[in-house]
């Protein structure tokens, strides 16, 4: 069923496109064995990538109270998601690292989504796919959302 583009505005339409191709890929990566990821997982787990931290730098990169931080990353840590180990520089501070299990989903998540682009360009076209790429890219650019992107400081509005 294709939805009928003039009953949604393109701010609507991209947000449920995205969320429509982020549930395939959640979808696709149950079936690899990581079932256990949730989408909310990637808000931290994409400061953790960058560098290790500690859970003082992670709370004020997300913009949140230490407190929520520790509580998130105290589920990652049950789940396997995330370890900390001592700051090499000052043993009283524990850093954040990725889990082996962390950076398989985190290699899965990128070829789940390559894949689902190629899917794509196979059931549309180079050309429409490219123009949508760039057209939303735009869309981002015009209000101010490249930096956030670029500082791994994207989250849902408020």
């Amino acid at each position: 069923m294709v939805v009928d583009p003039s009953t949604l505005g393109l701010p609507l339409t991209a947000l449920f496109a995205g969320w429509a191709m982020t549930d395939e890929v959640q979808r696709r990566l149950d079936g690899q064995g990581f079932g256990d990821l949730r989408f909310n997982d990637g808000v931290v787990i994409q400061h953790v990538l960058a560098a290790p931290l500690s859970i003082t730098a992670l709370a004020e990169r997300m913009s949140v109270t230490q407190q929520a931080a520790s509580k998130a990353v105290a589920d990652l840590e049950r789940r396997g998601l995330l370890r900390r180990e001592a700051d090499p520089s000052d043993g009283r501070t524990k850093l954040l690292h990725l889990t082996g299990h962390a950076l398989a989903a985190v290699e899965a998540t990128r070829v789940l989504r390559r894949e689902l682009q190629e899917e794509l360009v196979a059931s549309y076209g180079a050309e429409r796919v490219a123009d949508a790429r760039a057209l939303l890219a735009a869309v981002i650019g015009r209000y101010g959302g490249e930096d956030a992107i670029r500082a791994r400081r994207v989250r849902p509005p408020r």
